[in-house]
């Protein structure tokens, strides 16, 4: 990754290019638990690291101190966000919210058990356009679940939260879904230092995502709930025994 220059419109682009290269690449090493809670780090360290001018490097970080995964400090640099146990409940708690809200149509209509209502709600998914995109969405779950299955965290995380952004996009506000796509990363950050402590992972990542799929194309609303409900309450229960130092039993 090397910088070019800055003169002219293609210098412009180049560097906001250079400048989420950057961004997702930290943030890809701040998932992978390489750059731990509480890491310091420069503009002119990262800047050399990655070969690139400070200019990027510097709009970068700031991008991911707004996303809330750096600290900014004007003497030091920055510092990798230390999430707390207490922050995690938060974050499962905003998570339920915004999932909710998402899925509010959904959840609205189906609570009728009239035909017409639910004729109405199968409209949407018998659309071809819709149905692809749902298609697409459940291969993503599938690689996701493959990945938690095999204790694989790296691959999990990345299909994860490419599942939920497409899923969350087609079924609600794009404005959601930014935002639950940003509380997703934040929680994945907080996790990621307790799950790494689990010499197995296997069996331990929840793998409902082609559930949740299945339940939604079908319109099955209560359903779509207590998958979404069951997988945050594992969710944090794992945390909060991992944080308090135990381990779960290996599972079977």
């Amino acid at each position: 990754m090397r910088g070019t220059g800055s003169g002219g419109g293609n210098g412009a682009v180049t560097r906001s290019t250079l400048r989420q290269q950057i961004a997702d690449a930290l943030r890809d090493e701040v998932l992978a638990g390489r750059l731990q809670p509480g890491k310091e780090f420069t503009v002119k360290e990262i800047a050399e690291q990655y070969g690139v001018s400070a200019t990027p490097v510097r709009e970068a970080l700031v991008d991911l101190s707004a996303q809330g995964l750096l600290d900014a400090d004007q003497h030091r640099g920055f510092r990798v966000h230390e999430y707390s146990l207490s922050d995690y409940r938060g974050m499962i708690e905003a998570r339920t919210l915004v999932t909710e809200s998402i899925f509010h149509g959904l959840l609205d209509a189906t609570a009728t058990t009239t035909r017409g209502a639910r004729a109405a709600l199968a409209t949407r998914t018998d659309d071809p356009r819709t149905s692809a995109a749902l298609a697409g969405v459940r291969r993503r779950g599938e690689e996701a679940e493959r990945a938690a299955a095999a204790g694989d965290l790296n691959i999990l995380i990345g299909y994860d939260l490419r599942f939920w952004r497409e899923l969350s996009i087609l079924f609600g506000n794009p404005y959601l879904a930014d935002f639950l796509h940003r509380l997703r990363v934040q929680s994945w950050v907080c996790a990621v230092q307790h799950l790494r402590r689990i010499e197995d992972l296997r069996g331990h990542l929840w793998a409902g995502h082609t559930d949740l799929v299945d339940a939604l194309t079908r319109r099955d609303a209560p359903a779509a709930h207590e998958i979404v409900a069951a997988y945050n309450t594992h969710s944090l229960a794992l945390i909060e025994l991992l944080a308090q130092g135990s381990e779960p039993p290996p599972q079977g």
